[in-house]
């Protein structure tokens, strides 16, 4: 009997909107996969608006919701999914999380998402560097940092793919098995996803053609997809990268498209994704960008 498909997902939360936990709960469950959610925040939207309310989960918040999962034997997952996270403390106690949901499921994925910072600038404080470095990387099957988040990990300047994939050594020789570079400024044209796992000697190459807009909640879908994929596609890495990008290339394009339709008088609101409306890109991806292993 096939053990069931069940992800726990840690990570930020929006009532309006699609980032962190918005993002990536709805792929998944239309995927198959049983998804339970803990808000690392409770935004009322994400912080690219003019203002947003909300609340923040502590740590001790979190040790009791899982506490209470523990107590009840209902704590048996395939998959621990994380994202955004802003606390040093909360970070640390999702280690002890993992250890405690590995010892009920000593197969347990560990899927993170890194999220420090992007185009040179982090926007979580500094303190939770090292409790990646020092408390999760050595924890995780697959990580997906963007090319910043890359370079704050690993200690490695990146300017080319050179260094990216040495880059990605470093990560690997720190005990993560998989690391996907969700994105790369290759060219003026093309951004880069690069990935490597230890289960193949190639490392997979994709240029992705840019679109002229910038959107938030990619990376916590492109995290959420590479999971269903690589446990659906039996962790081949090119296939589960190409579907990966086939399905959020098809989202931001549908995305755009609204936004030149819409009302330009709520720009910001007209940018999110069109995930809902993605459905049949998410159950079938349409690949027409193809990997290449080198």
């Amino acid at each position: 009997m096939e053990l069931p498909k069940r992800v726990l997902s840690i990570q930020s939360h929006v009532v309006s909107g699609y980032v962190g936990n918005k993002s990536a709960v709805f792929p998944l469950q239309v995927m198959g996969f049983e998804v339970d959610a803990i808000n690392s925040v409770q935004l009322s939207n994400h912080t690219g608006y003019k203002l947003f309310y909300g609340q923040v989960l502590n740590e001790q918040n979190l040790m009791e919701l899982v506490s209470g999962l523990v107590e009840n034997d209902i704590h048996f997952y395939s998959h621990l999914l994380t994202g955004y996270i802003g606390c040093p403390k909360f970070l640390s106690k999702v280690a002890e999380v993992y250890k405690i949901l590995k010892e009920k499921n000593p197969n347990l994925i560990f899927v993170c998402d890194p999220v420090l910072g992007d185009n040179k600038k982090m926007y979580v404080p500094e303190e939770m560097l090292d409790v990646y470095k020092n408390e999760i990387i050595f924890l995780t099957d697959i990580i997906t940092p963007n090319e910043y988040e890359l370079e704050l990990l690993s200690g490695k300047i990146i300017n080319t793919v050179k260094d990216i994939n040495e880059a990605i050594t470093i990560l690997q020789n720190l005990g993560c098995k998989t690391v996907v570079v969700s994105s790369f400024n290759h060219s003026e044209t093309n951004l880069k996803s690069v990935g490597k796992s230890i289960f193949s000697e190639n490392i997979v190459e994709i240029d992705i053609p840019y679109i002229k807009y910038s959107f938030i909640g990619t990376g916590d879908l492109f995290a959420a997809l590479l999971l269903l994929w690589m446990s659906l596609n039996n962790n081949n890495l090119k296939e589960s990268m190409e579907k990966t990008i086939a399905t959020i290339q098809a989202v931001l394009k549908r995305t755009v498209h609204y936004i030149i339709q819409a009302n330009p008088k709520n720009f910001m609101f007209n940018k999110e994704l069109k995930l809902i409306q993605s459905i049949s890109d998410i159950q079938n991806p349409n690949v027409t960008i193809f990997g290449k292993l080198v």
